[in-house]
């Protein structure tokens, strides 16, 4: 199997395993936090579905062979202020799922060499396509690790009352 399928078909797994984490969770539990400036499992899974928004614009940018940098974004500012803990998580879930169908309609059109174009990311770095969603696919990753932090979290203080 090619890096390319490998990083595609990871993709579009990226969240399985996050689901299976979040399952049976109830609703106190995704919105819990831990403090007022932390996040909670909604937060973190809304934040998923803005990343892979910013990460679906930097694909088409590079595809589009736009010289403009590819941007970045303020994950604070952008789960706090649409009061991203007020969502429900089975919204967030389809939306990261619309996501990930549209995105992989466009991997299908796409010719292998494209996954070898690049583009210059706001650090100032050449990315390739085939960077930007293995780089995402981490990212999803390790936001897996934060869910679980949160639910031991959440769990310990739980029991303490």
């Amino acid at each position: 199997m090619s890096q390319i399928t490998e990083n595609v078909k990871a993709y579009l797994n990226a969240y399985d395993e996050i689901e299976q984490e979040i399952k049976g969770l109830t609703e106190e539990q995704l919105k819990w936090k831990a403090a007022p400036e932390s996040w909670s499992v909604t937060e973190v899974l809304t934040h998923l579905v803005d990343h892979n928004i910013v990460v679906s614009f930097r694909i088409r940018e590079l595809l589009s062979g736009s010289e403009a940098k590819l941007p970045a974004f303020n994950q604070d500012a952008w789960v706090s202020s649409q009061l991203a803990n007020e969502e429900d998580v089975q919204h967030i879930v389809a939306a990261a799922h619309a996501f990930v169908y549209y995105n992989s309609l466009l991997f299908k059109r796409i010719p292998a060499s494209d996954w070898d174009r690049t583009a210059v990311n706001f650090k100032g770095e050449s990315v390739s396509l085939s960077t930007i969603v293995k780089a995402f696919v981490t990212h999803v990753n390790g936001h897996l690790g934060q869910i679980r932090r949160i639910k031991a979290a959440e769990s310990a203080a739980r029991n303490i009352i």
